[in-house]
């Protein structure tokens, strides 16, 4: 009984995970839609994920190993802390563009982190850490929202089909500027706040 489950879940997955690529709305991936493709009841998606959110959830959380060894990375170093933000928030809008209407789909259903699942707070964490430790902890919790918002999947779904080499540019304009306090230009910017931003290794 356990393997048939264990079965069904992975046929579940993988039908749900092709369903979310080629789709272009969300809202066509479907519980019903989902059951049908996979040939099992609706009573089955539920009894094993709980509901619409949890399959998502479950998953992201399949495909997203490469943004926990990102996370912890960032975390734990060793390396500059502007590379490792960067680093960070880069994976997180590489792997949303590769899975963007289940990206945005969670965000939908208020699931919306990098994960797209309730690790929002971990991440948010981490970042708030790495930005207090570059600038000093005044605003670190609001600017690590805002690096947070850069990567959200309605946004990049919002610009369109821009080239990587753009999207990466933007990312460290951001991050630049938050975390070094460099300006577009690429001079720095004096900063009352700033510490010791010139130091930002572990």
């Amino acid at each position: 009984m356990r393997s048939d489950a264990a079965r069904n879940r992975e046929t579940v997955l993988a039908v749900a995970g092709r369903l979310f690529d080629e789709a272009t709305d969300p809202d066509q991936v479907s519980m019903d839609v989902i059951a049908a493709a996979a040939g099992v009841g609706k009573g089955t998606l539920f009894r094993g994920f709980g509901d619409r959110a949890g399959l998502m959830a479950a998953l992201w959380r399949q495909r997203g190993e490469e943004l926990v060894t990102a996370l912890t990375t960032a975390e734990q170093g060793p390396g500059p802390l502007r590379d490792r933000v960067l680093a960070l928030l880069y994976a997180a809008q590489q792997f949303k563009l590769r899975n963007r209407t289940l990206a945005l789909s969670l965000e939908k259903a208020g699931r919306g982190s990098p994960y797209g699942t309730d690790d929002y707070e971990r991440w948010h964490r981490v970042l708030t850490a790495l930005v207090a430790a570059a600038r000093g902890t005044a605003d670190a919790p609001y600017l690590a929202h805002a690096l947070l918002a850069a990567v959200r999947a309605d946004l990049l779904i919002h610009l369109g089909d821009r080239p990587e080499n753009e999207l990466r540019s933007g990312l460290e304009a951001l991050v630049d500027a938050i975390v070094t306090g460099l300006p577009a230009g690429g001079a720095r910017s004096p900063h009352p706040r700033m510490g010791h931003a010139s130091s930002t290794t572990t």
